[in-house]
C-alpha cells in the first residue's frame, strides 16, 4: 500500500470514530471512555490540535475541541454529559494521571 493511501484510509477511520462517538454514541460519557480506555473525546480533540500546531497551524484548546465537537464544549457539555459520582472521578483521576498527566 503506497503512503497516500495509507493516510487517506487513516483519516477515513478516524472520521468513522469521530462520527461514531459524535453521533451515534452521545450516551457514552468522557469519564467513561478515559476510565475503560485511557482516552476520551477531549484527548481525541488535543490530539488534533497537536497535529495542527506541528504543522504550523495556529489552533488552541478550545477551537480544537469546537472542530471535534461540532459546537462548543459547553454546549456539548449541557446537552450530552451526565453527574459523575465519587468512585468514576475517583478511577478518572487515576486513568488521566496514567494517560494524559500534566497535558490536560
Amino acid at each position: 500500500m503506497d503512503d497516500q493511501t495509507r493516510i487517506e484510509l487513516e483519516a477515513a477511520a478516524f472520521r468513522t470514530l469521530r462520527a461514531h462517538l459524535m453521533e451515534k454514541r452521545t450516551d457514552v460519557q468522557n469519564i467513561d471512555l478515559m476510565n475503560l480506555a485511557g482516552f476520551c473525546r477531549n484527548c481525541l480533540s488535543r490530539w488534533y490540535q497537536e497535529a495542527a500546531n506541528d504543522r504550523g497551524i495556529e489552533m488552541d484548546k478550545d477551537q480544537a475541541r469546537e472542530i471535534f465537537y461540532g459546537m462548543p464544549y459547553d454546549r456539548w457539555k449541557a446537552e450530552h454529559q451526565t453527574e459523575a459520582g465519587p468512585e468514576k472521578q475517583k478511577a478518572f483521576d487515576t486513568a488521566f494521571a496514567e494517560n494524559v498527566g500534566n497535558k490536560g
